[in-house]
C-alpha cells in the first residue's frame, strides 16, 4: 500500500508564478472523496477499502513503490477504470459506485500521465486542444493557446513535440490537463523521468499554477 502526504491550500499559497508565462484561469475546486473503495484484478486485490477526503484546493501526494495501487487509484478517480466496490464522490455527488458511473469527459477531472502521452503527429497547440471537444475549433485553439501561455510555451504552439526537452514536454502535458479548467487534477508520477534539478523546478512551477487555478490535486509518486 502507499502513504499519504497532504498539503492544505493555505500552505501552498506562498508559491509564486515563474517569470515568462501568463496567469492561469480560475477553476472552482471540488472536494474529492474515496469511500470504502476496492479494486480487484482477478485474484489480486490492488486497493482494499480505501477511504479519504481531499478538500477543495488541497494537494494530496500518494507515496509508495511501483505496483502498490497509486496509478489504479488515479485512473478510477478519473473514470478510466471502475472500482470493484465502494464509491467516488465529487462535491458529495456520486460519480462511480454500484449503481452509477459518470464517464470521464463529464467529471471535470484532469489526468496527467507519467509519459505525458503527447501525440507526435499533432502540433503542440493541437495536442493541448485535443480534449476540448465541446468547443468550436477556434474556441478550442484559443483556450489551448492560453494554456500554453500559462506554462510559458506559447511560442512553441505551431511546433511538434519531438523538438521539446523532457521538461518542456511535461509543461505541454500540464497545459493540456488544465486547458479544460478541471476542478480536480490527477497527476501520475509526472516528474519521475526528469533529472533531480529539473524535477524540483517543475514541482515549483506546477504548484504555482495549481495555486492560481485553485484546483484540487492528487499526485501519485514513488518515494524519493
Amino acid at each position: 500500500m502507499f502513504g499519504l502526504l497532504k498539503t492544505g491550500a493555505d500552505q501552498r499559497a506562498t508559491r509564486r508564478p515563474s517569470q515568462g508565462r501568463g496567469k492561469a484561469a480560475v477553476t472552482f475546486a471540488s472536494r474529492l472523496t474515496f469511500d470504502n473503495m476496492s479494486r480487484r484484478f482477478g485474484d489480486t486485490l490492488a486497493l482494499d477499502r480505501f477511504s479519504i477526503d481531499v478538500e477543495p484546493g488541497e494537494v494530496l501526494c500518494l507515496l509508495g513503490p511501483s505496483g502498490c495501487g497509486k496509478s489504479t487509484l488515479l485512473r478510477i478517480a478519473a473514470g478510466v477504470e471502475r472500482p470493484s466496490s465502494g464509491r467516488i464522490l465529487l462535491d458529495e455527488q456520486e460519480v462511480a459506485g454500484p449503481n452509477r458511473f459518470v464517464p470521464p469527459e463529464k467529471r471535470g477531472v484532469g489526468l496527467m500521465f507519467q509519459d505525458f502521452a503527447l501525440f507526435p503527429h499533432l502540433s503542440i497547440l493541437d495536442n493541448v486542444a485535443f480534449g476540448l471537444k465541446s468547443l468550436t475549433r477556434s474556441e478550442a485553439k484559443a483556450e489551448a493557446y492560453a494554456a500554453l501561455e500559462r506554462v510559458g510555451l506559447g511560442h512553441y504552439a505551431g511546433e511538434y513535440p519531438h523538438i521539446l526537452s523532457g521538461g518542456e514536454q511535461q509543461r505541454v502535458a500540464l497545459a493540456r490537463a488544465i486547458a479544460p479548467r478541471p476542478s480536480v487534477l490527477l497527476m501520475d508520477e509526472p516528474f519521475s523521468g526528469l533529472d533531480p534539478r529539473l524535477r524540483e523546478k517543475m514541482r515549483e512551477e506546477t504548484l504555482a499554477i495549481l495555486h492560481e487555478t485553485h484546483a484540487t490535486e492528487t499526485n501519485g509518486h514513488p518515494p524519493d
